[in-house]
């Protein structure tokens, strides 16, 4: 096993489009509940090691902020050691972050960011425009497997204005673009001589300095005494420890061998709130069960085939018995709640489950009955397994046989989904709508799961970008709903809430922000000890 060992913000300024408020307001994104809490009434306290048990873990983790598959290296990259342009804050609003300000042209098509100054990195060397510049590059290179490359494709230039200031040009107005810059994948690294990035190191400007990485085991980073931010990172140390089983999870914070998890099973919530040294955080997002099926291999490019698995399987079960009740129901796309333009029940009627809908499909599809693979495991998400069961036992009904095939957690994002031709995944979900079509669904993206290609709904994705008027913006986002639960190649079956759990030694903000879990993954950063 490889190991690497190393040794409040401002307001919000958007003076663009005529000097009007910025089209685009910040996305309601829902805040966690929490129960049994010790939220923080004073200062918060500095010191001790905060101890994360999370999934996500992986062998083949890397520090290069472009491979960041899941919540483990989003809690390691992200949320300790890097800093990004912008920021999601925890009430969900954008605000800056290594970005003192920003404002575009009328267009929305070239966008100038101020660079923060004297923020310093764990190596010493003070944040430029240069750096900000190479890590952007980074993923725009031809050679780049980075997964935030569909996201800066847009850029058709960037360059270095003056002291502090970073030029961007893109393709087409683009409303949202400053959201974008907030992805986790976007940790600003130091330029080498070169105009690369060092990522191997793990530097960055954030709160904490790597000081043992074990892939697919833990980390470990320390606090960086320059951290720029006032009022944040209160811990000595941060302990992330890859668990993958819930019950190991959750026996562990019992047992005071862990601070905080995530992904509690549903199953012992009532058990963690009677417990008075935990307390159990409840966030409803835009998060969601996603079973992607890929669209170029047989059966699957066949949309009566995949109509039929749509209405084969129970999501009213699966929100009772998999996730307790707590979440919602989905219906084929990845749109929440929490985004601005989800589309109303009277615009796409919910998809019931309805086995005779699924035959009546299989037999358009010339099929009397269909045999199919599922590839599930629990770091997918809490309950896969289980969810798989049920699934299959509900798709009999309709003529469908889903043997259900349990994969190993470890490098379950590596080894089976983008490969297996039918997976359990889970997204976080997005503050936009163009964020996730963008990074899941628009065509040759390097997470489009399903390998689906509709070339309205990606005419559609160009033309919304750049809509500055709202009720078209509106029309084109449903449109791109209605097609993705048409003829999309996934189904959606819950929208599920985080589950998380914490010792009751942990001392909360007010609010959790709910873009991620973990507040925002950001909880090593936004938490201390009470």
């Amino acid at each position: 096993m490889k190991s690497i060992r190393t040794g409040i913000h401002d307001n919000l300024y958007l003076p663009i489009i005529g000097r009007r408020k910025f089209l685009i307001g910040a996305a309601a994104l829902g805040f966690v509940q929490l129960e049994n809490s010790n939220t923080a009434a004073t200062a918060p306290k500095k010191g001790g090691r905060l101890r994360i048990g999370c999934t996500g873990g992986s062998t083949n983790d890397t520090l290069d902020p472009g491979l960041i598959l899941d919540v483990y290296m989003g809690q390691v990259s992200f949320g300790q050691l890097r800093n990004c342009l912008t920021e999601i804050a925890a009430d969900g609003s954008l605000v800056p972050e290594l970005a003192e300000s920003w404002e575009a042209t009328p267009d929305a098509k070239t966008w100038t960011f101020k660079i923060r100054q004297g923020v310093e990195f764990h190596n010493g060397k003070t944040l430029d425009a240069a750096d900000v510049v190479a890590s952007i590059n980074h993923h725009r290179s031809a050679d780049s497997k980075s997964t935030a490359k569909d996201i800066v494709k847009v850029i058709t230039d960037i360059k270095v204005d003056g002291e502090n200031g970073v030029v961007m040009n893109l393709d087409a107005g683009n409303a949202d673009f400053p959201y974008l810059l907030s992805t986790p994948h976007l940790g600003i690294c130091p330029a080498k001589p070169d105009g690369k990035i060092d990522w191997e190191s793990g530097t960055g400007t954030g709160g904490y300095v790597l000081e043992l990485f074990e892939p697919g085991k833990q980390t470990l980073t320390k606090r960086y005494a320059n951290y720029w931010k006032e009022g944040r990172a209160h811990f000595d140390e941060v302990q992330t420890v890859f668990i993958a089983d819930a019950t190991a999870r959750t026996n562990a914070l019992m047992a005071g061998e862990i601070d905080v998890i995530n992904k509690a099973d549903v199953k012992t919530l009532e058990f963690l709130k009677s417990d008075p040294n935990i307390q159990v955080l409840l966030g409803e997002s835009n998060q969601h069960v996603a079973l992607p099926m890929i669209s170029k291999l047989a059966p699957f490019d066949n949309n009566d085939v995949r109509l039929a698995l749509k209405y084969s399987v129970n999501r009213q079960e699966l929100l009772d018995k998999i996730f307790g009740g707590y979440g919602s129901l989905g219906n084929d796309h990845p749109i929440g709640g929490a985004n601005r333009y989800r589309a109303t029940a009277e615009e796409i009627t919910q998809r019931p489950y309805d086995p005779e809908k699924a035959k009546f499909h299989l037999k358009k599809a010339g099929l009397e009955k269909l045999d199919v693979q599922l590839s599930v495991a629990d770091t997918a998400f809490a309950g896969a397994i289980d969810a798989g069961s049920l699934y299959s036992e509900s798709a009999k009904a309709g003529g469908i046989n889903i043997e259900v095939v349990r994969e190993a957690n470890d490098g379950y994002w590596d080894n089976v989904w983008l490969k297996k031709p039918w997976c359990a995944s889970f997204w976080a979900g997005r503050p936009t709508e163009d964020w996730i079509f963008t990074q899941v669904y628009s065509s040759g993206a390097a997470w489009n799961e399903s390998h689906w290609e509709n070339e309205r709904f990606n005419a559609l994705l160009k033309q919304a970008r750049s809509e500055l008027v709202d009720a078209k913006r509106r029309e084109m986002y449903v449109e791109m709903q209605r097609i993705l639960n048409e003829e999309g190649s996934s189904v959606i079956p819950v929208f599920a809430p985080y589950i998380q759990a914490a010792s009751k030694k942990i001392a909360l903000p007010d609010k959790l922000g709910n873009n991620f879990e973990l507040d925002g993954n950001k909880c090593a950063e936004r938490w201390s000890f009470a």
